[in-house]
């Protein structure tokens, strides 16, 4: 199944369930990982509604980056410090940017807050307390068992857990306390910013009224989070004390968040979904870019092309549109043809490394391989931690017959999947072909003599 160009992170201690979808897909071979979607329009728009957050909250933009997740479910989290991750379902079921808004400004308010700092340190302190108490609770099972105590298995499993009990709740507590902190920064950002609050308790509400969310006989001191009725009320005090409440987002970012939630719906959705959520009576814009990327899926290659060509008319500066367009004929296996394309969305949106990268895609299959060098090597170097530029480079520089930099670049491309095995092998055959003491051999010696840090 084609759509949205996705790369693979791992990432240690998160997973997440999803379906795969992509032309690209690669799972790493060691570790848990998230399946990472790439998308030059979406990710623009993340930082564009991000961006003023950031600015009152304190963050510095460069150096925090947001990453779409393989996810329908509506969930966000912050990891690694700077690095807010957002499942694409939350994008698709946001009816306006102001949702998003808020879950950001959410997320903004515990890395401005230092949280994850913090909770890192409670978990080290529950980690020592739960090795204490389940030696203690080992010891009365071995007491029990020699002394002959009867039903020692259900007493022994009590002893256990009662210790991890206690630990884990003093951990929730710890948590609901952050998040009923980042909720109050996240109402203070948007208000400063002159944006509604009012997209946080819609959000709220439907984790509300989700069957994974239900509060009816939920011991409350077993939750990470407040009690959805209860974050509802204080958040709905705090918000409606903002002068900006019932300010509505600006048409033309509406329209944007329409043409994002199509392009999403139209990746990930079943084709019949997708037409019935936008029948060929809407001719809107995201109507229309929704049913192209339908029509791609299901191999009728003229209609897909007609609807952009009608798209492009429309907006002929929107990178987005043209980028598409060139997707749609190479992922058709027409590479030439899809190179016009793919150098005018370049042009539209020079930054946009995943566009650049798929470009280069187009140039190695249409057989021209030294530009597609110079493109792939230019986005790896606007993206370092990405593996999509440098899997492709490395194809490159083996059409080109530089062995020793295409194994260099495959043990990037590894190491940024989180597949150390493979990088230590790959740097260490690139170093046996590159000149000792050359910026590719000393690359690739770092990544061989790369280890993580221990836990």
């Amino acid at each position: 199944m084609t759509g949205l160009r996705r790369a693979v992170a791992a990432l240690s201690a998160f997973v997440a369930a999803a379906a795969p979808f992509g032309a690209q897909a690669q799972t790493p071979a060691q570790g848990r990982s998230l399946a990472v979607v790439r998308d030059a329009e979406v990710e623009q728009l993340m930082r564009e509604y991000a961006a003023p957050i950031f600015r009152a909250a304190g963050i510095d933009a460069g150096a925090t980056r947001i990453i779409l997740v393989n996810n329908r479910t509506f969930n966000a989290f912050v990891a690694n410090g700077r690095k807010i991750f957002i499942n694409v379902g939350a994008l698709m079921d946001a009816e306006t940017p102001n949702e998003i808004i808020g879950v950001l400004s959410h997320e903004a308010g515990h890395i401005a807050g230092g949280h994850l700092a913090r909770l890192r340190k409670e978990v080290e302190t529950a980690q020592i307390l739960s090795v204490v108490g389940m030696l203690a609770g080992a010891a009365a099972v071995a007491g029990g068992a020699a002394g002959g105590v009867g039903n020692s298995g259900a007493g022994s499993m009590g002893a256990l857990l009662g210790p991890q009990e206690l630990v884990r709740r003093n951990l929730l507590s710890y948590q609901r306390s952050e998040e009923q902190a980042a909720d109050q920064a996240a109402v203070r950002y948007l208000t400063a910013t002159g944006q509604s609050p009012k997209g946080m308790i819609t959000t709220f509400r439907r984790f509300a009224d989700s069957g994974l969310f239900r509060s009816t006989a939920l011991d409350p001191y077993l939750l990470s989070h407040p009690l959805p009725n209860e974050r509802i009320a204080q958040l709905e005090a705090l918000a409606k004390a903002s002068p900006h409440y019932d300010k509505k987002d600006p048409p033309s970012l509406q329209a944007r968040h329409e043409l994002m939630r199509a392009k999403l719906f139209g990746f990930v959705e079943r084709p019949e979904t997708v037409l019935r959520l936008y029948p060929p009576s809407n001719a809107s814009l995201a109507a229309r870019y929704a049913r192209a990327i339908v029509a791609h899926r299901s191999g009728r290659l003229a209609d897909a092309q007609s609807l952009m060509n009608e798209l492009i008319k429309a907006q002929p500066g929107n990178p987005y549109f043209v980028e598409l367009q060139g997707q749609i004929l190479l992922e058709s296996g027409r590479a030439r043809e899809a190179v016009g394309p793919l150098r005018r969305a370049v042009s539209l949106a020079p930054n946009a490394s995943s566009i650049r990268t798929l470009l280069g895609q187009a140039l190695l299959a249409a057989g021209e391989v030294d530009e597609a060098v110079k493109h792939l090597a230019n986005a790896a170097q606007r993206e370092p931690d990405s593996p999509d530029a440098y899997r492709h480079l490395s194809m490159a520089y083996g059409r080109r017959g530089e062995i020793g930099m295409a194994e260099l670049s495959a043990a990037q491309a590894y190491m940024n999947s989180g597949d150390l095995k493979n990088a230590h092998t790959l740097a260490h055959r690139a170093m046996a072909k590159l000149k000792e003491g050359s910026p590719g051999w000393l690359k690739a010696e770092d990544i061989f003599n790369y280890r993580p840090p221990s836990n």
